[in-house]
């Protein structure tokens, strides 16, 4: 079949992008059946009138999400893609009022990990993306390097001092395409495979679930209101998860004094701390949280850093900073691994951060998501009242809200029929709890003010007014 993917150069969107976009959306949509061969860059670059080296930059994006892969001689074909049910959506119900629907599109999503898009500074970016491209490094077209370009590395280092008090050297940092390939590549690099992994519960499902598919054993550790409980920690665990600075999704911050405890544990047990610092620069209230990190004088603390949240998600840049024993592990081991993260994006993101826009636009979005938070609390406060409990308001981009004798499923259900979309929290749990109270979590990162505070006016509608139909 013929391939030829749809692009319209009279739109700012970088060509790259559109061609990824068009190809990736025709895998998805089975338009494009697994086993195709895609067009060469050469035939491509003659199709569309457009340059070898944007045809190659769409592909690696293409290569490095899995949606392709490149056979040697052969060309770059098309991989099997399975459907995936996301397990924090609740089944379709069938309504117990047939004359009422749920609504099958959402006027307002809650959905936590969106974020606001429009904000970010896509001309700057783009810039960035061009003088990368027009680059006569041709390094950075092939595989690149495997531990991630040095220039970023550097960059990066310097932006962890400077913004978080994190000192570590770029020897020590790995670029990967996500948190949760840091977190397969560390099960490797420091034998954690069929050993005990302490986790917070409830905790990071996408870690979680990685670990377990890894053969990990993992043992879950309640939370308390100043973080784990370390009296929980299983004798013969090999390292602990955990999310210090803003504990994801119940919010409290890891107290200076368990802190301290649990390097004590690791130091004794020879065990390791994966710090998961996951949105670390947006607090709202008082100064941003140092990571555990800061404190790791014994370098037992592994701490996994992210760009999704503060950054475009799409460009897949997340980062490990190793102690040194496991950095230099890793280099005597390099050549089992393979770098995910296309070599001209991270070249893109060096530039991004050393001209100072990385640095601007995160001052930026603290100011507009503070903004948002502030409607979000305002409006709950405003429409709900003391109907509900708000935990975890002081930092990132979500917040849990707590009803006293209410089901997760009735509230969700019943946010369907207005158009609104929101989340159970239960889905953290690894231990079922019983409880008369549902926990539901709201994020608002990908919402406008307005979209807010209308949401949240929907909700307690749907919710609270004597018309709900559930009891």
């Amino acid at each position: 079949m013929e391939i030829t993917p749809y692009i319209d150069k009279r739109k700012k969107e970088p060509l790259y992008t559109q061609i990824y976009i068009s190809i990736k959306s025709g895998i998805e949509g089975r338009r494009i059946p697994p086993g195709s061969k895609l067009p060469s860059i050469r035939q491509l670059s003659q199709n569309l009138k457009v340059s070898k080296n944007t045809i190659e930059v769409a592909y690696q994006q293409l290569i490095a999400e899995g949606y392709a892969e490149a056979k040697p001689k052969s060309g770059i074909f098309v991989l099997p893609i399975d459907e995936v049910l996301r397990p924090e959506e609740p089944l379709r119900m069938v309504p117990v009022n047939p004359k009422k629907h749920i609504c099958e599109s959402f006027k307002y999503d809650f959905q936590y990990g969106d974020i606001d898009i429009p904000s970010f500074p896509m001309k700057k970016w783009r810039k960035c993306l061009n003088e990368a491209l027009d680059s006569s490094d041709t390094f950075s077209f092939n595989y690149g390097n495997k531990q991630g370009e040095e220039a970023l590395r550097k960059q990066i280092a310097l932006y962890l001092y400077i913004s978080r008090g994190v000192n570590c050297k770029p020897d020590q940092i790995v670029i990967t395409s996500g948190t949760q390939q840091s977190i397969r590549l560390l099960i490797d690099l420091a034998a954690l495979k069929e050993n005990l992994i302490g986790f917070e519960d409830p905790g990071y499902d996408g870690v979680r679930k990685i670990f377990s598919h890894e053969n990990c054993q993992v043992s879950p550790i309640p939370l308390q209101e100043d973080g784990i409980d370390l009296e929980a920690i299983p004798f013969g665990t090999k390292a602990v998860y955990v999310t210090s600075s803003h504990q994801f999704p119940m919010g409290m911050i890891l107290s200076i004094q368990k802190r301290k405890k649990l390097l004590n544990w690791a130091h004794q047990t020879g065990g390791y701390i994966i710090e998961d610092d996951y949105d670390g620069e947006f607090r709202y209230q008082g100064m941003p949280i140092p990571p555990l990190k800061v404190l790791d004088e014994g370098e037992r603390v592994i701490y996994l850093g992210t760009f999704s949240k503060s950054f475009l998600p799409s460009a897949r840049l997340s980062y490990i900073v190793l102690p040194l024993e496991l950095a230099e592990h890793y280099k005597a081991e390099s050549q089992l691994y393979q770098q995910s993260v296309p070599a001209v994006i991270q070249k893109a993101a060096s530039l991004f951060i050393s001209s100072g826009d990385f640095e601007r636009h995160i001052r930026r979005m603290r100011k507009i998501y503070q903004g948002k938070h502030r409607v979000l609390l305002g409006s709950i406060e405003k429409f709900m009242g003391n109907k509900v409990k708000v935990i975890g308001e002081k930092a990132g981009l979500h917040i849990l809200l707590k009803i006293k004798k209410r089901k997760a499923d009735e509230l969700i259900e019943a946010a369907s029929l207005r158009g609104i979309k929101i989340y159970s929290a239960d889905a953290y749990l690894m231990k079922t709890m019983i409880s008369e109270d549902a926990t539901i979590m709201l994020g608002f990162g990908g919402l406008t003010e307005e979209e807010i505070e209308k949401g949240i006016k929907c909700l307690s509608e749907a919710w609270f007014s004597q018309s709900k139909g559930i009891h």
